[in-house]
């Protein structure tokens, strides 16, 4: 059996894969905090755990480690874990990885592992162009050709964040449940934050869909992330939504990378 390890700056989402030909969705997830203090023996006893409740064994029952990481030190962390518990190294998407998608940014190595992940995983779904929206730590849109290159794309604050900034700059305001606002025009300060937090990031998405599919040509957009539950929904633009978005391109890729036996 496969894990693959999105590590992102918030949280490690974890996805448990059996045989691609059985079912290319995740037979389970689990969802980690991102401690970069975390050692790789601790780790290695909270995937153990996690897996344990499905009757599983970390060292019996995983055979391979998918990953993409945009915490350094949990990178290492995973390497190590891999290492000592399996006897084998992760796939990484890192420079010099087969991801079968040619990226045409400017510094190749500056492209967030993730990104590229979503551009795998939304290939092996859909045809392009596509664009790709992420609701996480940042907001996220990622242009795919009609060839299937990763072309670039926007980075904006994620919900969140913004909230985070919001509360921390503004002394009167309170932080507040994220859920759906009643009406567009708030009739209290919660209904305020909730609306230009939904609403707000639905039309900001919408806006640069419109930009951006003036650049490619009559492209599907697709969601996921932690928050695209919560924010696609409210989305005029997006089509589908995909909560294993990154975990099935982790997936793809270890398959393109699967070490020989």
């Amino acid at each position: 059996m496969l894990l693959a390890l999105d590590v992102g700056n918030t949280e490690i989402v974890v996805g448990l894969f059996g045989d691609p030909a059985d079912s290319p969705e995740p037979l389970d997830h689990w969802r980690l905090s991102c401690d970069p203090e975390r050692t790789s023996d601790e780790l290695a006893l909270v995937l153990a755990q996690a897996l344990a409740m499905r009757g599983l064994g970390l060292t019996t029952d995983i055979t391979g480690v998918a990953m993409c990481a945009g915490v350094p030190r949990v990178a290492s962390a995973v390497r190590a874990l891999t290492a000592r518990y399996l006897g084998c190294a992760p796939v990484v998407i890192e420079p010099g990885t087969r991801t079968g998608v040619p990226v045409l940014y400017e510094n190749p190595r500056e492209v967030g592992a993730d990104r590229i992940a979503n551009a795998v995983g939304a290939l092996d779904r859909f045809d392009p162009p596509l664009v790709v929206v992420d609701f996480g730590t940042a907001t996220t849109l990622d242009a795919i050709s009609a060839r299937g290159e990763y072309l670039g794309g926007a980075i904006v604050p994620g919900v969140e964040i913004a909230l985070d900034a919001l509360y921390s700059r503004a002394a009167l305001l309170r932080r507040v449940e994220l859920v759906e606002p009643r009406h567009a025009i708030g009739r209290s300060t919660e209904q305020s934050i909730q609306s230009g937090a939904l609403f707000g990031t639905a039309a900001l998405v919408d806006g640069m869909v419109e930009r951006m599919a003036a650049e490619l040509h009559d492209p599907t957009v697709v969601a996921t992330g932690g928050l695209g539950d919560l924010v696609a929904p409210y989305c005029r633009r997006v089509e589908h939504v995909d909560p294993w978005l990154t975990l099935r391109g982790l997936r793809v890729v270890f398959d393109r990378n699967r070490p020989a036996s």
